[in-house]
C-alpha cells in the first residue's frame, strides 16, 4: 500500500450525519434541466455551514468521500434512468491523496446504484489555495479518463481565477454569483463576463452562471451567450428531492428563448 493510500485509510471517521439537497441547472438551448448540483445539508435540512463547520482537518478525506457516495445514492433514486441528467458533486482537491485510489468509493457507489459515470460532474471547490498545481492536473486527467465531467466552481472569485484556468482547463466553468449579481446595471460586470465567455469559447469550455436571482440578470446573461443557469430565479434547493423550475422563471425562460 502506498503512503498516500495509508493517509486515506488513517483519516479520522466522521462523528456526524448529513444528507443532500438538489438544485437544478437549466439549459436554455434545450429547454430542459441539464443537471442537479448536490448540496450538503444536515439530516433535518440544516444549511451547509452547520455541517461544514464540523469537519476537522483530519476528517477532510472521509467527508469528501462520504459526500460523493451520499450524492450518488440519492441521485440514483431521484433521477429518471437513461435521462442523461448530470449529477454535480463538489469536492476538495486538497482532500485527494492519489486520484485513482481515492476514486474507489465513488466507483463502488456508482456500480452499486447502476449510476452512469458519464453523468457525474465533479466541481473543484476549495476554500484554501491549491498549492500543488501538478497534483490538480493529475486529478483532472484521471477523472477525464474515467469519463467524469470536470468543472471549476466560483470562477472569478477567490482562488478560482485566470491563473488557475491557465494551468488546467476543465470541461465547464461556473461564473461566481458576485459577478452575476447586478450585471444588468453594471458595465464592468458585463465587460468581464463577455471576456470570460470569449476565453471559454477559445478553450472549448462550457459556461454556467450560478446564483441568478432576477429576470434582469437572466436576460442579460442569456443575451451575452450563457446557456447554462443555476440560481433561485429558477429554483431553490430541495432537501432530498428534485425541485421543479419555478412557474414564473419557466415562463420567462420560454419567452426570452424565442425573443
Amino acid at each position: 500500500m502506498t503512503a498516500s493510500c495509508e493517509g486515506c485509510q488513517n483519516s479520522r471517521p466522521l462523528d456526524f450525519d448529513f444528507s443532500m439537497a438538489f438544485q437544478p441547472i437549466y439549459d436554455v438551448s434545450t429547454e430542459r434541466v441539464w443537471g442537479y448540483e448536490a448540496l450538503v445539508r444536515g439530516v433535518a435540512g440544516e444549511g451547509a455551514y452547520a455541517i461544514l463547520s464540523k469537519v476537522e482537518p483530519e476528517q477532510r478525506y472521509r467527508f469528501d468521500q462520504a459526500c460523493r457516495v451520499k450524492a450518488i445514492e440519492l441521485a440514483s433514486r431521484l433521477f429518471t434512468p437513461g435521462s442523461g441528467t448530470k449529477l454535480s458533486i463538489n469536492f476538495m482537491p486538497n482532500a485527494v491523496y492519489e486520484p485513482a485510489a481515492c476514486l474507489r468509493a465513488t466507483l463502488a457507489a456508482a456500480r452499486k446504484a447502476d449510476f452512469p459515470l458519464d453523468s457525474i460532474m465533479f466541481e473543484f471547490t476549495e476554500d484554501e489555495k491549491v498549492s500543488d498545481i501538478g497534483h490538480l492536473q493529475n486529478i483532472i486527467a484521471e477523472y477525464r479518463r474515467m469519463g467524469f465531467t470536470t468543472a471549476l466552481d466560483d470562477f472569478g472569485a477567490g482562488y478560482a481565477g485566470l491563473g488557475l484556468l491557465a494551468d488546467f482547463q476543465p470541461d465547464l466553468i461556473k461564473i461566481d454569483m458576485k459577478l452575476v449579481r447586478g450585471i444588468d446595471t453594471s458595465r464592468a460586470r458585463q465587460a468581464i463576463i463577455a471576456a470570460m465567455l470569449f476565453v471559454a469559447r477559445e478553450l472549448d469550455i462550457k459556461v454556467l452562471a450560478e446564483g441568478v436571482e432576477t429576470e434582469a440578470e437572466f436576460v442579460n446573461l442569456k443575451a451575452a451567450g450563457v446557456r447554462l443557469f443555476q440560481g433561485y430565479y429558477f429554483a431553490k434547493p430541495a432537501f432530498e428531492a428534485l425541485p421543479a423550475i419555478g412557474p414564473d422563471a419557466g415562463t420567462q425562460v420560454m419567452r426570452h428563448h424565442y425573443a
